[in-house]
């Protein structure tokens, strides 16, 4: 008899939980999105009831203490599931990005702490730590800043003291809310780590965290003097707490001139980041990519094969033809000088492409002069490469030879960037060439980004080429005159800086003085040097 109670009461507790609860919550979701008619009256009550934060004064708020969420405050995105996406993508892989993709409709169905709980278990179970703190650094802070709410982080940064609290994992946000927004105190769920691994669970004490009640614990009985938060009716629980307490609406996420943050007013400048992905991947933009994977590959190896084997003519119409777009401008004639010595081009430097891209340009095959170069990239490479030691003597003797032989390529940064930034342009060029072509180089991509700090190096031409429309643009300005060179009485750094401004107008790009080493130590933990190997 008790063995038939005891299994009633599961049988019931099951049914609760997995038919009942799932019933309701699929119920639920399906009014929230407008398939049930809800009344005027429901509709006013599931929103919040707090003023905008647009009408909130930011003067004379730096002795107060503001509290806010990133998600759904500090953010204009109402989804986390992007971030998530871009920690299973860049620091698990591609298996565990799509496991989490499958995972949609599950999410779709369940509430938001059991969604929560399961982005979390595919996202970071078995993810180590330090890989964990590697993403947190390099590639979530870009799509932060992207995503950040304008009048939210205005608010945010005039009050003297800033305190976060998130339901969503700390270690996703604590990084870039203390690195780039000057937060002082960041309260967020838990996760358990075993052995340096997360489990993908959360800490048997916390859960799920609820922020009304871990503002009760971090403030006890003392009020916060603003409050910020989102537009769900749950966040009305710990904006009562506080003494103002303001919300960021649909209307106020709606107005580019009121959300949207320029990148001229980041609070920091996101001048380096990593990463694969060069999209916000929500679950529909994340689907597109896996469908475009398999003809992405093929068409990469298509693409690399006509630049191999092609003469530059006919490559540049075939590669037109695959959706590879070049841009041309500024293409003057550079004869030889005098003394027959050949003319060295100067690049800004995107990917590891820019100097096989200028010998389309230019129709013919200039050699390139690199600083790193994976094997697999110097293989595959259809113009004559040759490695420079970072030894200024020897380098400069191996310029001289090479500029005696013919025309050369050189990108002075050492390094590829991203953002619209130049850096620090190494002055050893300048001492050796006659003539100076600087070549300003950019690219424009949808999917894939062609470089990395951290990933492997020999894939990044692939990643280039697997882009639907990947776009170079190569514009020619004009030689150097003699007077502005070494050989009419300039220094070699003001040379340097002179042609690293001059590319800096031309592309719009602002020049700045960090270097190869800056990067790798921000985005690797290393200074980017290649051992070889004797």
């Amino acid at each position: 008899m008790e063995f038939q109670m005891v299994l009633f009461k599961l049988a019931n507790w099951v049914l609760y939980q997995f038919l009942a609860n799932s019933c309701y919550r699929a119920i639920k979701k399906i009014t929230n999105y407008g398939f049930i008619f809800r009344s005027s009256s429901l509709r006013s009550y599931q929103g919040t009831v707090y003023p905008s934060v647009s009408k909130c004064p930011v003067e004379g708020r730096e002795k107060q203490t503001l509290v806010c969420d990133i998600h759904g405050s500090l953010l204009r995105s109402n989804s986390f599931f992007p971030y998530f996406m871009l920690v299973a993508f860049e620091g698990g892989g591609l298996f565990r990005a799509f496991l989490l993709l499958l995972s949609c409709p599950l999410l779709w169905v369940l509430g938001p702490e059991q969604g929560l709980k399961v982005m979390t278990l595919f996202t970071f179970c078995g993810l180590g730590e330090k890989r964990m703190e590697s993403v947190g650094r390099t590639v979530l802070p870009k799509f932060f800043l992207e995503n950040l709410h304008l009048q939210a982080y205005q608010v945010l940064s005039s009050a003297g003291k800033r305190v976060v609290v998130t339901s969503v994992p700390r270690v996703m946000v604590e990084g870039f809310l203390k690195e780039y927004l000057k937060v002082d105190y960041v309260i967020g769920t838990e996760l358990q780590v075993v052995k340096g691994y997360f489990t993908g669970f959360f800490t048997d004490s916390t859960g799920v965290l609820v922020k009304h009640k871990a503002l009760k614990e971090f403030f006890g009985d003392a009020k916060p003097d603003i409050g910020l938060g989102g537009r769900h009716h749950h966040d009305n629980l710990f904006l009562s707490l506080c003494k103002e307490a303001y919300s960021v609406n649909k209307e106020d996420c709606k107005s580019p001139t009121r959300s949207v943050m320029p990148r001229d007013k980041y609070p920091k400048p996101l001048v380096f980041h990593d990463g694969r992905l060069a999209f916000l991947p929500t679950p529909s933009a994340t689907l597109c990519m896996f469908m475009w994977l398999p003809l992405g590959i093929l068409l990469a190896i298509l693409r690399l094969l006509v630049g191999i084997l092609l003469p530059y003519k006919i490559s540049i119409v075939v590669g037109q033809f695959s959706g590879v777009r070049i841009r041309v401008k500024g293409l003057c004639n550079t004869s030889k000088s005098k003394n027959k010595r050949g003319v060295l081009y100067v690049c800004s430097h995107r990917t590891l492409l820019d100097p096989i891209f200028l010998c389309t340009a230019l129709g013919k095959s200039v050699t390139a002069l690199t600083y790193s170069l994976s094997k697999m990239s110097e293989l595959i490479a259809p113009i004559k490469t040759v490695r420079l030691r970072r030894d200024r003597k020897r380098d400069g003797e191996t310029m001289q030879r090479l500029l005696n032989e013919g025309d050369l390529v050189v990108c002075p940064e050492g390094t590829t960037c991203r953002e619209p930034y130049l850096l620090r342009f190494s002055s050893l060029f300048a001492e050796l060439a006659d003539e100076i072509v600087p070549v300003a180089m950019d690219t424009h991509v949808g999917m894939f980004y062609g470089t990395t700090a951290s990933g492997l190096k020999c894939l990044d031409p692939i990643f280039f080429l697997m882009n639907p429309a990947p776009c170079y643009s190569v514009e020619f300005l004009e030689k150097l005159p003699r007077e502005l060179t070494c050989a009419g009485g300039r220094s070699s750094c003001e040379v340097a800086n002179y042609i690293q401004g001059q590319l800096g107008e031309a592309l719009g790009f602002e020049c700045t003085s960090l270097t190869r080493r800056d990067k790798y130590l921000m985005l690797a933990g290393n200074e980017g040097l290649v051992q070889d190997k004797k």
